[in-house]
């Protein structure tokens, strides 16, 4: 469903993705991760077509990002860290006008925004305006413009940043329905950056992580916790010293 191969990102002497590979299958979650600059929200971005690569090729869904950017975009539910909302709209006049720019037929565009509402947790607060809508809300505003268009990918860039304890327990667990609530029989296949590890334990069945633009980790969470490893041991070791001098379990391609 995702397929990146030897991506790389360069602004001038600055490598900030290098050469990234993976496959995300039809309704994997997937967790990833990596400390501050690794090329996490650059990656994303390439994937999403926001951003152009130096090198490499992707796809999404089947259609490749760079040649078929447009149906690619189709078949993608992105939220950035900074959900692109517009505070002076009424919630349902958001996700109306959300699903009209990602091509959602006239016809279909009400029960659309009927579905995105009620997944999300929002009909209580359809007429509302965003501005006046607590951060949590929010959030679930910006869940419910990326899936208004029923996508079969989600890319979730750090989706509870700033959320308190409660609020991030609520998100997590319409992330984890969202994914299992796809239109294909095996869900939708979900990719979330976070630094937030017990997040991606709640979450996610499978762990990439970034370290200085390159994947150093990629294996299902399970193996990785084999043995009783927590995944913040694992991270650390991938993205300090110690995970470059010595083989990091789990790391490359399975």
């Amino acid at each position: 469903m995702i397929e990146a191969r030897g991506l790389s990102k360069r602004y001038g002497e600055l490598v900030a993705v290098d050469d990234v590979s993976f496959s995300i299958a039809p309704g994997e979650v997937v967790g990833f991760l990596g400390p501050n600059g690794a090329g996490k929200t650059t990656t994303m971005r390439i994937l999403t077509g926001f951003l152009p690569a130096t090198d490499g090729t992707a796809a999404i869904a089947g259609h490749d990002i760079f040649e078929d950017p447009l149906a690619a975009r189709r078949s993608i539910g992105y939220l950035p860290e900074s959900p692109p909302l517009y505070p002076e709209m009424s919630v349902e006049g958001y996700l109306d006008y959300v699903a009209s720019i990602k091509d959602v037929a006239r016809r279909a565009r009400g029960p659309a925004v009927d579905r995105a509402l009620e997944r999300c947790g929002l009909v209580d607060v359809r007429r509302r305006v965003i501005a006046l809508l607590s951060k949590g809300y929010r959030q679930r505003v910006g869940l419910a413009q990326a899936i208004v268009h029923d996508p079969p990918v989600l890319i979730l860039d750090e989706p509870t940043v700033g959320l308190d304890p409660i609020q991030i327990r609520e998100i997590r667990g319409l992330i984890a329905g969202l994914a299992r609530e796809g239109s294909g029989e095996r869900g939708r296949t979900v990719i979330l950056s976070t630094h937030i590890l017990p997040e991606v334990e709640a979450i996610c069945r499978r762990v990439l992580i970034i370290h200085r633009g390159r994947i150093v980790v990629d294996r299902p969470l399970e193996e990785l916790q084999r043995g009783g490893a927590s995944l913040e041991e694992v991270f650390t070791r991938a993205t300090t010293r110690e995970g470059i001098d010595e083989p990091v379990a789990g790391a490359g391609a399975p």
